[in-house]
């Protein structure tokens, strides 16, 4: 291997398949390989996830294992059973900016205990779009200086605990309607007006990483942020002093690649102002890191990246792994604080207490690609808190029992907005919780209770709410 192709190897954060280190990813580590990225395929239990790391870090105690541990809707260490700590749009309604710190310190407790260097969290978009599919629930709400506040809590807390926390997705995906997983949006707002805010409160609080957003900025370039000098070197280089690690967002998601090969658009990045680069949440092999080293290689030979941009990237990958290096021992913190923010950003009105049977129905909605598939809903809470509880789908089903309405981000499916109307003409007495961003609250809905998220823990602090 070139010293070209060892530079760029060290700018890669592929994923890979399977619980286990699988052989070629332990070469590639032992090579200069700069890091991987963990999604929740690759995490079955604590134990194996720490034997996992360790073996990663064994092929090279410098690689970077990163992970998307935002807490919430969105948690990879959890996803089988859902999060044990509630997301952003929960601590931004509690509105307590040392309780964001101490649980992001706690995230970050478990993380470093399982060998994780580098969370891909938090989400410092300012969620201006309620119809937003990607961000929503992530974000700590809509208030550029509160969520500005809340993300520099996070990021203090987290890195207190020896992590790094990589602030995303810049420059905010938060005004869009499309999901840059599936097409490529077009924020409708000059990024400078507010959505730069939280970011710059990131910077100022020593995040060292920030990663980019797959979305267009027309007002400050035509082509999608990641690709984009004008942003990623201008903007967060160049005008807000940012000095870390700056990560591409996953680059075969469709806001991206569309229309572009995966290796092309890797080498843009870089070009860009990109140091790492993820990949791996589809193509999870080895032929697509040797792909991306080839084409990185042939762009520097033909003088379309220079070698001084490309050791730049590599140094500040590098630099990173030796930040995390310098973090003193773990201190184990409680999880129970996930609970307590819970219980905090829960808001309710009307009778929303239940008998001892109660009928559950609940609307399902789309899926988010970066959530994943982790479950949902109130049943399971409120059935270990001692109520009979039975899944209906008729009404007529429900009776003599207390009737629950379960939804998430109501406001986006107005299909189910008629359906709940419905229901509720026939049973005005039935509790409407929402799981999603409670923005859109049926007015015949006497009994309502938002938790702000429907991480797991929040289904139990709705579920205490309901039988206490």
């Amino acid at each position: 291997m070139t010293s070209i192709e060892r530079l760029a190897l060290r700018c890669l954060l592929p994923g890979f398949q399977g619980t286990s280190a699988p052989d070629w990813a332990l070469r590639s580590a032992a090579l200069g390989l700069g890091g991987v990225v963990l999604y929740g395929r690759n995490v079955e239990n604590r134990a194996q996830l720490r034997a996992l790391n360790a073996a990663l870090h064994g092929a090279r105690p410098e690689l970077l294992v990163a992970i998307d541990e935002e807490g919430g809707d969105v948690t990879r260490l959890e996803a089988t059973t859902g999060s044990s700590y509630p997301g952003n749009l929960a601590l931004g309604s509690a509105g307590d900016i040392a309780l964001t710190k101490e649980v992001a310190g706690a995230i970050g407790s478990e993380l470093n205990e399982v060998g994780v260097d580098l969370d891909l969290a938090p989400v410092a978009d300012v969620n201006t779009n309620p119809l937003n599919p990607v961000i929503g629930v992530r974000s700590f709400g809509s208030d550029a200086s509160a969520v500005a506040a809340h993300t520099a809590a996070w990021v203090s807390g987290l890195q207190g605990a020896g992590v790094a926390a990589c602030a995303k997705h810049f420059p905010g995906h938060g005004d869009t309607s499309v999901d840059s997983h599936l097409a490529l949006p077009v924020v409708g707002e000059d990024p400078r007006i507010r959505t730069l805010e939280p970011f710059r409160a990131a910077i100022d609080g020593g995040v060292q990483a920030i990663m980019s957003a797959h979305i267009v900025a027309p007002t400050i370039d035509a082509g999608p942020a990641t690709i984009s000098r004008a942003i990623m070197t201008g903007l967060l280089r160049e005008e807000m002093g940012f000095g870390g690690l700056a990560l591409s967002d996953a680059l075969e998601m469709r806001g991206l690649s569309n229309g572009r090969d995966v290796a092309e658009v890797a080498v843009l990045a870089l070009i860009a102002g990109c140091d790492a680069l993820c990949i791996g949440g589809h193509l999870a092999d080895e032929e697509i890191v040797e792909e991306i080293v080839g084409a990185i290689a042939t762009a520097v030979k033909q003088g379309n990246l220079s070698e001084r941009r490309l050791a730049e990237a590599a140094a500040r990958v590098d630099a990173l792994a030796g930040w995390r290096k310098r973090q003193g021992g773990n201190t184990h913190i409680s999880n129970e604080i996930g609970m307590a923010a819970a219980r905090r950003a829960i808001s309710s009105e009307g009778p929303v207490h239940v008998g001892r049977e109660a009928a559950v129905v609940q609307f399902e909605s789309t899926r988010s690609i970066a959530a994943g598939d982790v479950p949902w809903g109130l049943a399971a809470s409120l059935a270990t808190r001692g109520v009979s509880v039975t899944r209906v789908e008729d009404v007529d089903a429900a009776e003599g029992k207390s009737l629950i309405l379960v939804v998430r981000d109501l406001h986006r499916l107005p299909e189910q907005r008629q359906a709940i109307e419905a229901w509720l003409a026939r049973r005005p007495d039935a509790i409407l919780v929402e799981m999603g961003v409670p923005v859109c609250r049926p007015s015949k809905a006497r009994a309502y209770i938002a938790t702000n998220g429907s991480a797991r823990v929040c289904a139990e602090a709705a579920a205490e709410l309901m039988t206490g």
